[in-house]
């Protein structure tokens, strides 16, 4: 039998040659941490032991199949798999619930633009368009700080050596220029959702 310090790369290969004693393995080994996961999404025992057993159908089909891509991720995958299925779950109901940011779960993994309609899309054009304008009414410094972090996707170290200033005082430039926006926003009572 495989012990519990067998990477999980060679206990895939293992299953895949023909040890269920493997799959046991990686069943046992993180089990916890992706039922955990399931119940805390889904918050009934009997939903999420079923969304359990079909990513481990999921998970043997794929890996019978040869189809699975070793790349040292196995749980990350399995955890994909699984948050796929309780995606399916609730499209399934028709009723999605509250999501939390977590490590191992980021919100904008199940929100894509091709499900906007063409109306919604309009909206979202039309507040970006808006928030731009707002941002062109902020000093000069704050603008900077902020553009480059929020649409340049740039770190604060990195606009710190691009401006010539402190990373503490990029941090206090994005600050302000967020409180600004704020407060421009409640002085025309504007609406930047959808």
């Amino acid at each position: 039998m495989a012990d519990l310090h067998t990477p999980d790369a060679l206990l895939v290969k293992n299953y895949v040659d023909g040890s269920e004693a493997a799959l046991a393995t990686l069943i046992k080994r993180h089990e916890s941490k992706i039922y955990g996961f399931i119940y805390s999404k889904i918050a009934d025992r009997d939903i999420s032991n079923d969304i359990f057993q079909d990513t481990f159908i999921k998970v043997i089909k794929t890996l019978k199949s040869n189809s699975y891509n070793e790349e040292g991720k196995f749980l990350p995958w399995v955890m994909r798999i699984s948050h796929n299925l309780i995606v399916d779950h609730f499209r399934k109901t028709k009723k999605m619930p509250m999501y939390r940011e977590t490590e191992e779960f980021s919100i904008f993994s199940i929100m894509s633009d091709d499900a906007l309609t063409i109306e919604g899309k309009m909206i979202v054009d039309q507040v970006e368009l808006d928030l731009k304008k707002l941002i062109e009414e902020l000093p000069d410094d704050q603008k900077e700080v902020l553009v480059m972090r929020m649409y340049q996707d740039m770190s604060f170290k990195e606009i710190s050596e691009v401006t010539g200033v402190s990373i503490n005082t990029a941090l206090g430039r994005m600050r302000y220029a967020l409180m600004n926006l704020r407060k421009i926003i409640d002085k025309h009572q504007i609406i930047l959702t959808n």
